[in-house]
Parts: structure tokens; sequence; C-alpha cells
């Protein structure tokens, strides 16, 4: 193919919510107390995890590592939403798109990991309680742990190496919220096939394969929580896991429909809506969820505030 006329694109425009144009600043007071909400709420979980040694086991260090990750995760995109929805020019350089991708996918990943090894924490417990604390013994959290982050971090590479070879002459409309793969490679100038190929594949392993070990380990806690024969038995154990089974349904509901799949788009009002469920509204739900639903935590922040002598 001939190059010798392509102008390569340097920056691009993120258009969000282009029908939304008449209310945007009621849109970025909205984005903005769910993004700080989000940031206090995650931040709170993971300090209190911190500071109470009754929750430093591995259940509750898993917790404290997905408000930490939640953290970021959501740093990667609301950020530039916040911005854009207040500027007319909402531009974002290409080096910047792609480590806005970067960040999203490696952290989005490790979200993934961190949700399986947080399932097959809650099987151990509930499935071999007798051999429970010398298999999950804190060095193997702890691996597990850093497992999960190396996992994350290492996923994006080749797709991002793939895209960054891609010539971009125009248009450099992103019609999305943010930067990622799907739309910014509707906008190359060649064949994509391959780059949405690789894509299908490594998220299908990815996400496929961690929501699987998710289902199987479930599977064994629901048939283990059969057999035991008090009602208020089963209702404990399926305490354990009720909040963190939202939080996989809410997540992996989105993020399969918008990744495992070969077609480049969808409806782009579709692809919008999913982006917000994963992107803005999984971290923001995540603190609730985890201690509206768990007597513990809630109990823990209630000793850290009348230690600081916040409560009397």
């Amino acid at each position: 193919m001939d190059t010798g006329n392509w102008s390569q694109v340097t920056e691009f425009i993120i258009l969000g919510f282009p029908h939304l144009q008449g209310v945007q600043i009621y849109l970025f007071i909205l984005l903005l107390l769910i993004y700080l909400t989000t940031i206090l709420g995650n931040l709170l979980i993971f300090l209190v995890v911190c500071m109470d040694s009754r929750l430093h086991t591995p259940m509750y260090n898993f917790v404290s590592i997905l408000s930490f990750l939640e953290l970021g995760y959501t740093a990667a995109t609301i950020p530039k939403m916040l911005a854009n929805l207040l500027s007319e020019k909402r531009t974002i350089s290409f080096s910047g798109c792609l480590l806005q991708i970067y960040f999203f996918h490696s952290l989005g990943a490790t979200e993934c990991y961190l949700l399986t090894a947080m399932a097959y924490d809650r099987y151990l417990a509930i499935c071999q309680p007798l051999h429970y604390p010398t298999l999950m013994t804190p060095g193997l959290c702890a691996k597990i742990a850093v497992g999960c982050w190396l996992g994350g971090l290492a996923g994006p590479v080749a797709e991002i190496s793939l895209v960054s070879r891609l010539p971009f002459c125009g248009p450099n409309r992103i019609q999305h919220i943010f930067c990622d793969f799907p739309p910014v490679l509707s906008l190359a100038c060649t064949d994509t096939s391959i780059n949405v190929l690789v894509d299908f594949i490594i998220n299908s392993c990815k996400i496929l394969a961690t929501f699987l070990l998710i289902l199987t380990s479930y599977v064994q806690i629901i048939l283990t929580v059969f057999r035991i024969p008090s009602a208020a038995g089963k209702r404990k154990a399926f305490s354990t896991c009720a909040s963190h089974l939202t939080v996989v349904l809410i997540f992996y509901g989105s993020i399969l429909f918008m990744y495992v799949r070969l077609k480049k788009s969808y409806s782009l009002d579709y692809d919008r809506a999913l982006a917000v469920v994963y992107s803005v509204l999984t971290p923001f739900l995540n603190p609730f969820i985890y201690s509206l639903r768990n007597k513990e935590i809630k109990d823990a922040v209630r000793r850290q505030l009348k230690r600081a002598k916040i409560l009397g």
C-alpha cells in the first residue's frame, strides 16, 4: 500500500457522549461526585484493613488490594473524562492515548486475576476449612497478589505494540468516552483484522478463563454449602461470598459483552453505556458492596473512628 501521501495523526479527539452536549456541566458534577466517592470509599477500606489487625486475613488482604487497585483503575480514565466534559477541544496525544489504553487494560486484567484469587480463597475457606490455615498462608497470599499484578501489567503489552505500529492518517475522532482498542482500531488506515484477532484471543483467554475459574469455585462452594445441615451455617457460609459474587457479576457482566467479540464495534451508544458500567460504576459500587454487606468491615471502621476520636 502506498504511504507517501499519508499524514500521520499525532492526536485524537474523544467525542464522549455527543448527544448530551447540552448537559455537560451536569454530567461533570455527577461524575465528579462519583469519582470523589469512589476515591474516598476505596481509600477508606484500604486504610481500615491495613490498620485493623483483626482484618489481617487473606480474604480482607485481597479486599484491600482490590480497593487500592480501583484507585489506579479509575485514575486511568475518569480524570480525562472530567476534563473533556469542561473542554471544547477534548484532545489526547497519540502516546497519551496508548498510555491510557495500557493502564486501563493492565489494571483491568489485574482485577480479573485478583477476583479469581478471591474466589479461590473462598473455595478453600468453605470447602476445605480444616486445611485452610495451612493452605492459604500469608506467604502464599502475598505471592498470589504479586502474580496478579505482574500478570496484569504484562497483559496488554503485545496489543499495545501492535497498535503503535499502525498508520493513522485521519479521521481522528474516537467514538467513545476514553481511548480503547476497538474505537482506536477503527481509525487505522490499514487492515486491522490481525489486531482484532489478537485482541479477541487475549481477551478471551484472560476474561473467559478467569470467569470460568470463578464459576468453578462457586459451583464447588454451593455444593458444599448445601451439605451443611443447619440453616444458620448455610447463611454464614453464603454471607462470606455474597459481596465478592456481586462484584464479579457486575464487572464480568459488562466486560464479557464488550471485549469477547470479533466485531470491531456494535452500537456506539451500547459500547459507551457498557464502558460506564465497568469503568465508573463498578469501582464506585465496590466500597458500598463490601462495607454495607460486611459486618466485620463496618465494625472495623467504627473502631478506627473511635480511635481517632471522631466517634464518641
